[in-house]
């Protein structure tokens, strides 16, 4: 039974992977329509947003570093909540950029960094889910023989 808690556990990190995947994908193509049209964001509410979703975000942080090594589904949530509040900061840092240049660049710039962040932690998550899936099947096995 233990093999199949964690496969239940690593499936469902698994799914999460795969969601922030497809988020690091959408902000890849956002940011690519958002360099071609080159609209300018407003900068008052980058920053108010960015500094309100921060304070959240490093509380629930705080709640959860103690289980950033855990099993795939708990490192999961930690790099979510990690992302969450890298991702707060650099759209203050963008907004006090946009508002000095009066040009996107600042936030086109910090909206690739954030595509990135998210589609490395997604390969993470996925990689290290699939291999307590593995492992589960295997103690699974063993375990009805």
């Amino acid at each position: 039974m233990v093999g199949l808690s964690l496969q239940w556990r690593a499936g469902a990190a698994l799914l999460k992977g795969g969601v922030m995947g497809l988020f690091g994908l959408w902000v890849a193509g956002s940011t690519i329509y958002n360099a071609v049209v080159a609209i300018v964001p407003k900068c008052e509410i980058m920053g108010t947003v960015g500094l309100l979703a921060l304070a959240a975000n490093l509380c629930v942080a705080g709640l959860l570093y103690r289980y950033r090594q855990g099993d795939s589904q708990a490192v999961s949530v930690w790099l979510c909540t990690r992302n969450d509040y890298i991702v707060n900061i650099a759209v203050i840092i963008a907004g006090a950029g946009v508002w000095a240049s009066q040009t996107p660049w600042p936030d086109i710039a910090v909206a690739g960094m954030v595509a990135a962040l998210g589609l490395t932690s997604a390969e993470r998550v996925i990689r290290q889910a699939l291999g307590e899936i593995r492992s589960a099947h295997v103690l699974h096995q063993v375990a009805a023989q």
